[in-house]
């Protein structure tokens, strides 16, 4: 590996390979086609950061105007924008430039930076067609070629695309693609596009199985919104998951109003505002995101605690993905899916079919489960007649109302229960503001005095 790259790692705290790292490294880096088959959080991203950045700093080459040398297709924006992060210190440590191209935004800046010269394109196929058909950019002189989150990819129906942009690159270039499963047409794109691959696959090593306990709480729909309120109260991170963009948007209102300061992730918000909320989250300005399955891969952020599956999936891999916010980078989590007695059998399928064996309990708010996974709670903050509205912006601190923090996390959970290795972060976005929280910057571990709703309402900082 080129010294200035361990450099980079190194700055970051990160001198020891997972295991899809250590698996694929050896290969990508002597230029071998490489697929490569693990769980999202598994280290992914350095693996094939790293032989990119070294294979562009051996070519040596000049990149010309708007013929970028590598690229990078994700599904998502999010994934885009948290993959440039990560790739930004290596490709300035090699003398590289890189930049995002998605969809959402103005294209008047991607174009500006394609046509002073990129050598580093990180992409959402959508806009990147858009960009080849208006002549903004060609791949002409691509030398690697990386397919991440290639499943995700062929779920949103993405494949098309995929296969014209990469029609569209030298068929002697590498490519390196990553996918957790080869289903829905991934195993097509192997075949066509990667010559003798060399395949690693970490997803049968026990060893790099989150460590995260699985439990379904069964309550009425009379009681649910109080429970949902209790599980967010908690000191860490949460990641709360709904069905729909409205249901969505309520949660992370009512959240709000009631002292447990929320921001909201949906296809309806402006690329800006995902951005910001996403940067409240990761900064640790609000503990409490609530999101579509937009965020089940298109976000990734460590120290994530708790996931609620306040409206159970529709299927056994969305309960995976959304699950997989947790117990990253080594760490473990805990996996809450509520369900009302009317769902009890579609929630059993699922938990089947998805291979776990969660615990079961009926729980009421206040009930001791709860409490085991929150902590103890803080003096409850009553809303004042001031309230938090998620068109209007507003300040505040990370969250008024939260509790002491996890004390235990439950029963082990059968299959779903492992653990990975690690100590790797990503890099994250930066920005300010949000929806329904305008994020200061802030640790998520740090005190924080109580507030009224009024208070955050009108902008004051806890001290």
């Amino acid at each position: 590996m080129p010294s200035n790259l361990v450099d980079v790692l190194a700055r970051q705290g990160i001198a020891t390979a997972f295991p899809i790292q250590a698996a694929t490294l050896p290969d990508a880096l002597s230029g071998r086609d490489v697929l490569g088959r693990g769980r999202t959080g598994s280290g992914k991203t350095i693996a094939f950061a790293l032989p990119l950045v070294a294979a562009l700093m051996a070519d040596g080459r000049r990149t010309r105007r708007s013929y970028p040398r590598a690229l990078v297709l994700l599904p998502t924006r999010e994934l885009a924008t948290q993959v440039h992060a990560t790739l930004a210190p290596l490709a300035e440590a090699a003398g590289l430039r890189a930049t995002t191209v998605f969809g959402g935004v103005s294209q008047q800046r991607q174009v500006r930076a394609l046509e002073s010269g990129v050598d580093i394109l990180v992409a959402c196929p959508g806009r990147l067609e858009d960009l080849m058909r208006q002549k903004h950019v060609r791949l002409d002189d691509v030398l690697v070629s990386v397919l991440d989150e290639a499943d995700h990819m062929a779920d949103l129906g993405f494949l098309p695309g995929v296969r014209r942009i990469l029609d569209a690159t030298p068929r002697d270039g590498q490519r390196l693609l990553f996918s957790a499963t080869l289903d829905n047409g991934v195993d097509v794109l192997v075949r066509r596009y990667l010559d003798s691959p060399v395949t690693h696959s970490v997803d049968d090593d026990a060893s790099t199985e989150p460590d995260i306990d699985h439990h379904v709480f069964t309550t009425t729909a009379a009681d649910k919104p109080a429970v949902v309120r209790e599980l967010a109260s908690g000191q860490g991170r949460s990641v709360l998951f709904m069905r729909t963009k409205h249901s969505a948007r309520k949660l992370a209102r009512d959240l709000t109003q009631a002292g447990i300061p929320a921001v909201d992730l949906h296809g309806n918000l402006a690329q800006n505002a995902r951005d910001r909320n996403l940067a409240a989250f990761r900064d640790g300005t609000v503990r409490v995101l609530v999101a579509t399955d937009i965020a089940a891969r298109g976000i990734h952020v460590d120290d994530v605690n708790l996931v609620v599956h306040v409206d159970p999936p529709e299927e056994h891999k969305a309960y995976t993905h959304r699950s997989g916010r947790t117990a990253r980078a080594g760490a473990s989590g805990v996996v809450v899916t509520l369900q009302t007695p009317a769902q009890k059998s579609d929630v059993a399928q699922l938990v089947r079919r998805a291979g776990i064996s969660p615990t079961h309990v009926s729980v009421r708010p206040g009930a001791p489960e709860l409490m085991s996974l929150t902590g103890p709670w803080a003096e409850r903050v009553e809303p004042s007649a001031a309230t938090v509205s998620a068109s209007a912006p507003a300040r505040g601190p990370r969250g008024g109302s939260r509790g002491a923090g996890r004390s235990g996390s439950g029963s082990s959970q059968g299959k779903g229960r492992g653990r990975s290795g690690g100590g790797q972060r990503g890099g994250s976005s930066s920005g300010s503001g949000s929806r329904n929280a305008s994020p200061h910057s802030g640790s998520s571990s740090a005190p924080a005095r109580r507030q009224s709703a009024a208070e955050f309402s009108a902008g004051r900082r806890g001290r």
